[in-house]
Order: C-alpha cells, then structure tokens, then sequence
C-alpha cells in the first residue's frame, strides 16, 4: 500500500523547479515564479500527490513551501548532505537538477519521518530577524579584528562609526525581537520558561523558539543529538579514540555555548555538574554543560514546568 502512495521531490534553483513523481517516474520542470508555482500545484493534484519533498536551500524553497502548503500538500524539507549521501550510496555520481529531483522523492519514500514539524510563520520572522543579528554579530567581531591592525586615524574612525552603526542595529533587532515574540502568549510563556534557568538570557531564549521547534518532544539523547552536543564514538579495532561531538544545528550551539558559560558560574546545578568535571579538560566540562543545560531545558518544556533549582 505504501508504494502505491504518490510523492514528488523538488530540486530548487533561483530560476527554475524540478520535479519528480514517484513511484510513475514522471518529471517537468517549471519557471519558479506565480505562473510557474500555479502550474505545478494543478499538475501534482492531478497526479494524486500527497506529499513533497525538497532540500532545505538557503531560504530558496520558501517561496514553493508556502504555494504548495496552501495548496494542502504537505511539504517536508530534507538536510541536502544526508540526500547527496543517499546519492552516493546508491553509486549516483552524476549530479543534475533532475537527476537531484530523482534522488530526492527516493529519498523520501526511504526513509519517512515519524515526526513532522509543521511550518509556523511567527518561528520563521524570528528565525529571520535572528540571521540579521547573527551577520550583524560577525561584522562586529571583524571590525574590532581591523581595529586591532590599523594605524591611519581616517580609517579608524570609519570602522568604529561602522562598529557603532552595527551595534545600534543589535539593539534594534533584540528590541524587536521581544516585540516579536510579545505578539503571542504562547511564545511569552514559552520564552519565560526558559528564561527562568539561571545562564539562559532572551538570545537563547529566542534562538531555541525559532530554531529548534522540537522542544519539548524529543528523548534527552535526541535532543542532545539534533543540537550537536551528544559524544559520539570514534572507534575502530585495536584503535580507540576519544567520544567527540558531530553536526547538529551550529547557530543554536553557538547560543547555548554562551549560555553555558554563564551557568556553570550562576546556575548552581550546572556549577555543581562543572564541579564534578575538574579533572576534564576545559572543552569537554563545557560541552557537558551545554549537554546537561539543554536536557534540562527540552525536559522542562516536555512537563511544563518552571525551573526548580533543588531538583534540578
């Protein structure tokens, strides 16, 4: 019965969608414009498919995933390294759109997901204002690094007033930020919850809101997986190497790298646990701090409840 179930995968590019139905084998390719995005919405509910799969492209599949969400086609987007692996498993060497399009509806009739996070628009605008801040963060860093090797006066006075025009910029988003997430009393909830673990500020708060909506649904190990703070073993034969961490979302790692740093001074679990860790080297009591705070954190939002700092 499952094979009988029709699905398509989509390679996005800037100009153009390629599509491939599976298990008929069909494919078109359309302009990826309104006319282009109409016409592939009536061509796959004339084909009976129920599900679309394309690879997460850089904020590129927005634009279709809303079409053809509105459509009442179920959009799930895939991490394109885990797709090129697929590829590669199967000895597919060769690398085209359509070729890609083939790899993708393969890859989803695969291997189907048992949970699906549905898109929500309110985690989007905050994902969006969050890669802004992010930009605007690095430019500063790069500014002080020029600072820090200029000798012209000229110069330096034009990449101060730059560092002050990015700083104000910080200032404008974090305000809208809260704004942001003032607009709905569930993410109000949510954010205070959260803010309610010592070492946990409202960036972090905010990142975990829009990056990571399976909060709160996920086991500690795959919580501690996804976020890319879980030790994996490198191990082979007579070989036996140290556990390190491996992918995960970075920019919520980033986030939580900070937090971290904070809680294992403020937050007194997290103090005692880091405690507990002296004869570690630095990284890896930190890494375990991070581990531990986002445990505590996905179990928190699981139960519903505030932080409570003798139980915890």
């Amino acid at each position: 019965m499952a094979d009988m179930v029709r699905l398509a995968g989509i390679d996005v590019s800037k100009q153009t969608l390629d599509v491939y139905v599976a298990p008929i084998g069909e494919s078109r390719t359309v302009a990826y414009d309104e006319a282009g995005l109409a016409e592939l919405c009536r061509w796959l509910i004339g084909a009976g498919v129920a599900l679309v799969a394309l690879e997460a492209s850089g904020g590129y599949e927005r634009r279709a995933s809303e079409v053809l969400e509105e459509a009442g086609i179920v959009v799930r987007r895939l991490n394109p390294l885990r797709v090129r692996r697929f590829a590669e498993l199967r000895g597919r060497l060769a690398k085209t759109d359509r070729l890609d399009a083939r790899t993708i509806a393969e890859f989803a009739r695969a291997y189907p997901e048992e949970r699906h996070c549905p898109r929500d628009r309110r985690r989007e605008r905050l994902a969006e204002h969050l890669l802004v801040r992010r930009h605007a963060q690095d430019a500063i860093v790069d500014c002080i690094n020029q600072l820090e090797h200029l000798r012209d006066a000229r110069l330096r006075r034009l990449i101060l007033g730059r560092q002050a025009a990015l700083k104000r910029l910080c200032d404008t988003l974090d305000r809208r930020l809260a704004e942001l997430v003032a607009e709905h009393d569930d993410l109000v909830e949510l954010s205070r919850r959260l803010q309610s673990v010592p070492g946990v500020g409202p960036v972090l708060a905010t990142t975990l809101i829009a990056l990571l909506p399976e909060l709160g649904s996920l086991t500690r190990r795959q919580v501690a997986a996804l976020v890319g703070v879980a030790p994996f073993d490198h191990s082979s034969g007579r070989q036996i190497a140290p556990k390190s961490i491996h992918a995960g979302r970075a920019t919520i790692r980033k986030a939580l790298y900070m937090a971290a740093m904070v809680a294992s001074r403020r937050n007194p679990a997290i103090a005692a646990f880091a405690q507990r860790l002296a004869s570690k080297p630095g990284k890896v009591r930190l890494v375990a701090c991070m581990r531990k705070l986002i445990v505590s954190l996905n179990a928190m939002v699981r139960d519903g409840t505030q932080w409570q700092p003798l139980t915890a």
